[in-house]
């Protein structure tokens, strides 16, 4: 078992598991097996940023802050895009199936590593009740014969099979959900983009350029205190992007794929969110009742005149929802066998079957997710909106510890294996500690605002509870703290 007190790993090059990889007690000697291809890790990236919420939850954003929705989505992906520096200038020097948790546990303690640990293994499970009713929903409207649950049941057990398998079949469905994903995002993007100029062969959508974004009541039409209202609407469409860094330990060059990863997520957030979101607010005005009553992509297709619009985004956001209940098991049941590899789950979590698949970690991060989909089902409005909302706001509470993680890893790993600084963070430490006061800030503003603030309340409930457990619990083991050295070293 890796303790806190832990050195990073030296090099293993002959392992047959790729470089980075831990000594005895690790991931590596776990049962992981390097089985995702480069193409996997690629399409695992570049499709990580895009779901389902960008498809179907823009046109409350655009409602709210007008074609200032632009400046909204780019405010989140700066802060999406500095998070995930961090993640892979640690990621990349120390590649981990925990990730942030495991970096968490090094740099913070074993309360840290546990809590970020457990609470993002909840908020993935109930996001696969929440993906696994949405495709229902769009399946049941296609073969009314088949009742919503037992679409939700089929779903997610076709996509349990696939995890079970391997890593491997995992990789490969998710190369063509991700891909059918970016290629639909792509020629949305190119489509719509011809039409806003009026160049778009017969199509009489579009032709105005940008004055959609300025003639109904300014480029802010609701001042500019509706761009933060926008931040919160959009922010959480974003969760997903560090997934690429778990899914990097089961590759056999995990260095290499969290490196370009991380390079690349810039153009990633700059093309798929503020492209096609750019594309939908110049084709139409934003106050359109279009936008509202089909969805922004839909009302957009509309207007460039693609037949069958509303029946083809369908197709695209099931795919979606597929894409996120498969990798959302993957990464759940991940940070289950990395909290059992290190003593914070039950030890079953951490073993794999002969063909590196952590069997037990996956069966039971999918039966809470049928726990949870039958919640919805049976008590929509009451435990189900509860573990909704006290998951809510898990995914600020993640890019936080990752910032806090990251001031203290790079002292560790410059002190111990400052080769391995590949991935730097940009203007260390200022970046970071900025990065900080924003994801504070959106915290803090979303108490203000009655529509979540219940969210904030119960997710930090929720936190407070698991940080109270990981402290009695390391307390009563005798766990809890890192070495001497580290804390003196590791200050900041």
């Amino acid at each position: 078992m890796t303790t806190p007190s832990s050195r990073l790993a030296p090099e293993h090059p002959d392992d047959g598991q790729g470089p980075g990889r831990r000594l005895p007690g690790s991931d590596a000697d776990a049962g992981l097996q390097a089985g995702l291809k480069n193409r996997h890790l690629s399409m695992i990236a570049i499709g990580g940023v895009i779901g389902a919420g960008l498809f179907v939850g823009s046109a409350s954003g655009i409602a709210a802050a007008g074609p200032g929705i632009l400046l909204s989505y780019a405010l989140v992906g700066t802060m999406v895009v500095l998070v995930m520096r961090m993640l892979g200038e640690m990621a990349a020097a120390d590649p981990s199936s925990g990730s942030f948790s495991a970096y968490a546990d090094r740099a913070l303690g074993r309360w840290a590593g546990f809590s970020i640990g457990w609470l993002y293994w909840f908020f993935w499970v109930v996001v696969l009740a929440i993906e696994a009713t949405a495709g229902a929903v769009i399946l049941e409207g296609w073969m009314p014969a088949v009742p919503q649950w037992g679409w939700a049941l089929i779903v997610m057990a076709v996509l349990t099979v696939t995890n079970l398998v391997s890593v491997g079949s995992f990789g490969e469905f998710e190369f063509w959900f991700a891909g059918i994903k970016v290629f639909a995002i792509g020629a949305f993007i190119v489509i719509g983009g011809l039409a806003v100029f009026g160049v778009l062969p017969g199509s009489d959508g579009g032709g105005d350029g940008f004055s959609n974004l300025t003639s109904h009541g300014g480029f802010l039409p609701h001042g500019a205190d509706a761009i933060l209202t926008g931040v919160l609407m959009v922010v959480f469409s974003f969760m997903g992007s560090e997934i690429v860094t778990l899914a990097a330990g089961e590759s056999s060059d995990p260095r290499r794929a969290v490196s370009k990863a991380t390079n690349s997520v810039i153009w990633r957030i700059a093309v798929f969110y503020l492209g096609s979101i750019f594309v939908v607010v110049a084709l139409l005005p934003w106050d359109s009742d279009a936008i509202q009553e089909k969805g922004s992509y839909v009302a957009a297709m509309d207007e460039i005149g693609i037949p069958h619009a509303g029946q083809v985004m369908n197709v695209i956001v099931l795919t979606a929802v597929l894409s996120c209940l498969n990798s959302g098991l993957y990464t759940a049941s991940r940070m289950a066998f990395s909290l059992g590899g290190r003593g914070d789950a039950p030890k079953s979590f951490a073993r794999t079957t002969a063909r590196g698949v952590p069997q037990t970690a996956i069966l039971s991060s999918v039966a809470f997710g049928f726990l949870a989909v039958w919640f919805n089902y049976q008590w929509p409005d009451t435990v189900f909106e509860f573990l909704l909302n006290s998951s809510g706001a898990v995914a600020l509470f993640v890019w936080l510890v990752i910032c806090l993680s990251q001031l203290r890893m790079r002292r560790i790993i410059l002190r111990e294996n400052p080769e391995r600084l590949v991935v730097r963070m940009w203007l260390f430490p200022y970046l970071t500690w900025a990065t900080i006061g924003m994801i504070s800030f959106v915290l803090v503003y979303m108490l203000t605002e009655p529509d979540t603030r219940k969210q904030v309340l119960l997710s930090v409930l929720a936190a407070a509870l698991v940080v109270v457990l990981a402290l009695v619990r390391d307390k009563v083991t005798g766990r809890g703290g890192r070495d001497t050295e580290d804390r003196a070293d590791a200050k900041v």
